[in-house]
């Protein structure tokens, strides 16, 4: 047997069956899950709570704007940051540092007496959060070093942070049931307390030896960039294209420019750019992009759809769409398994395309439709995701050094936030385009579906009837456009991604390789 030439850079070298991962990391996968699942749970959790806290604090329209979005502007701004922060001052630090923090902003925002302590404390749950995601993914990456067993933590932890957004709601909806508002966010509490307890005896830190200065410049242009163009996003959703918006895209740009100037030229950069020369992890990238634009998008639509055209109450909405997160885990259980088999251009497009059959599907629902039917497609999107998130997030880990782990796994994140805020802005401005253009000369409609049906309701009962129907038509014809769309996109990145990685071996392929 002749030894093999040496492996490309970023390539996973073999692992003899001695490094497989033993009881004691699978025990400990378990506890890296939950952090995950609960940054993810908190962006969605307050949708569900917002009333209540509107009643209790009597916020102003701004101040409202403001509790909602700033922990996932702060998340996606800081996820890079922390990654690579993660890298030099070990990734189990990082962890449980955040999970105190997370635990202490989940207090104050329970115990909050007003909007502005409510938005204080957002600030810094988003900022333990940001810590929790990059140093679980990464911290999984030096714990699995056989590709086989990461792909399987890999796909557990992408139904766990991809799940946390269908979690929320339900769980907000039943703990709102029973306690007041604050316990919606108490319950971050008692599982922080167990990470403190456990981490630091089942998980082994994770660092990168030759730890360098850290690049504080590179960090502050890197969050004044993701911050700015997150922003722009959902401005554009509220607002439409006015001034703030527009400055807002263009100082998140500028920032972005200075910080690619910067990693170039850094002797130590925050981020390597080289990566991206990798076919398989520029693909990875866009490919959990798209499909956090498809899930994030296609969310802001369907609890809109199922609260007012099925008129179900926010708890009842979300319980229908628990199967949405079976068909993630069934979609991650599947690119776990097939993923020795396929190449990742098969696997990786088959798993887009997937979600474009699911968009299509949504795309002929209408007001009178079955609501299985909506929420088979939807769940054939999110079986799509599980098998897109788990094999890019396995693409992304891999083709970056280990030392790297932390950079890359931040890297893996912001590309979940920038395309669930993109998702967002698109797909909710055509949809909404879309209500307001079927729905002109009725002025009673108002702008939004939500506002017809409470026009509706001051009306005489056969007058709201009919604007009732009229309405829910044109938000059916208005989310059919815009999965329509969801589609076009899903579709066109599967046949890039395709192209990009069709030279890809499989993985058992590539461990033929290195062991002949």
């Amino acid at each position: 047997m002749v030894a093999s030439p040496p492996a490309p850079p970023g390539a996973s070298p073999a692992v003899p069956p001695s490094a497989r991962a033993g009881a004691r990391a699978w025990w400990g996968l378990p506890f890296l899950l939950l952090p995950a699942l609960l940054a993810s749970m908190d962006i969605s959790i307050l949708f569900v709570a917002s009333p209540a806290i509107t009643e209790a604090l009597a916020p102003s329209a701004t101040e409202w704007l403001w509790m909602m979005d700033v922990y996932g502007f702060v998340m996606a701004g800081l996820l890079i940051t922390m990654g690579a922060l993660g890298d030099r001052i070990g990734r189990k630090r990082l962890l449980l540092i955040g999970s105190g923090l997370f635990g202490i902003a989940s207090v104050a925002i329970a115990w909050a007496s007003t909007p502005e302590e409510v938005i204080a404390a957002r600030v810094l749950l988003g900022v333990g959060a940001a810590t929790l995601a990059p140093s679980t993914l990464s911290l999984i990456r030096g714990m699995f070093l056989d590709e086989r067993q990461r792909r399987a933590a890999v796909g557990a932890w992408t139904v766990a942070f991809t799940g946390g957004a269908v979690a929320g709601p339900i769980v907000g909806g039943v703990l709102l049931e029973h306690f007041w508002w604050g316990s919606v966010f108490l319950i971050n509490v008692p599982v922080m307390g167990v990470l403190l307890l456990t981490v630091p005896f089942l998980i082994d830190e994770s660092r990168n030896p030759g730890a360098t200065r850290f690049d504080l410049p590179g960090a502050a242009t890197s969050f004044v960039a993701i911050l700015g163009l997150v922003f722009a996003a959902k401005r554009l959703v509220e607002h439409g294209l006015d001034a703030t918006g527009c400055w807002a895209l263009a100082g998140g740009l500028a920032a972005l420019a200075l910080f690619l100037r910067r990693q170039r030229g850094a002797a130590h950069p925050l981020v390597d750019l080289t990566l991206f020369r990798r076919p398989a992890f520029g693909a990875a990238v866009a490919g959990q992009t798209v499909v956090a634009f498809s899930a994030a998008g296609l969310g802001l639509l369907a609890f809109t759809f199922l609260q007012t055209v099925h008129q179900l109450s926010a708890l009842r909405a979300a319980l229908w769409a628990l199967p949405t997160f079976a068909g993630t885990l069934v979609g991650a259980v599947l690119a776990a398994a097939l993923a020795a088999r396929l190449r990742p251009a098969t696997l990786l497009a088959a798993g887009l395309l997937l979600g474009t059959v699911g968009f299509l599907v949504v795309g002929t629902v209408g007001a009178g439709s079955p609501l299985t039917v909506f929420i088979g497609g939807y769940t054939v999107l999110t079986l799509g995701v599980g098998v897109v998130g788990t094999l890019a997030n396995t693409l992304i880990l891999t083709a970056a050094p280990p030392e790297r782990a932390g950079a890359a796994a931040g890297i893996s994140e912001t590309s979940n936030e920038l395309g669930a805020a993109l998702g967002i802005a698109t797909l909710g401005t055509v949809a909404s385009a879309v209500y307001r253009e079927r729905v002109t000369g009725v002025p009673a409609a108002g702008e939004t579906v939500t506002e017809a049906l409470g026009r509706a309701a001051d009306l005489p009962a056969a007058e709201g009837a009919r604007l009732l129907d009229f309405a829910f038509a044109a938000y059916s014809d208005s989310v059919n456009t815009a999965a329509v769309a969801g589609a076009g996109v899903l579709a066109a990145v599967a046949v890039l991604a395709w192209l990009a990685l069709r030279r890809e071996p499989t993985a058992s392929n590539e461990r033929e390789k290195t062991t002949c």
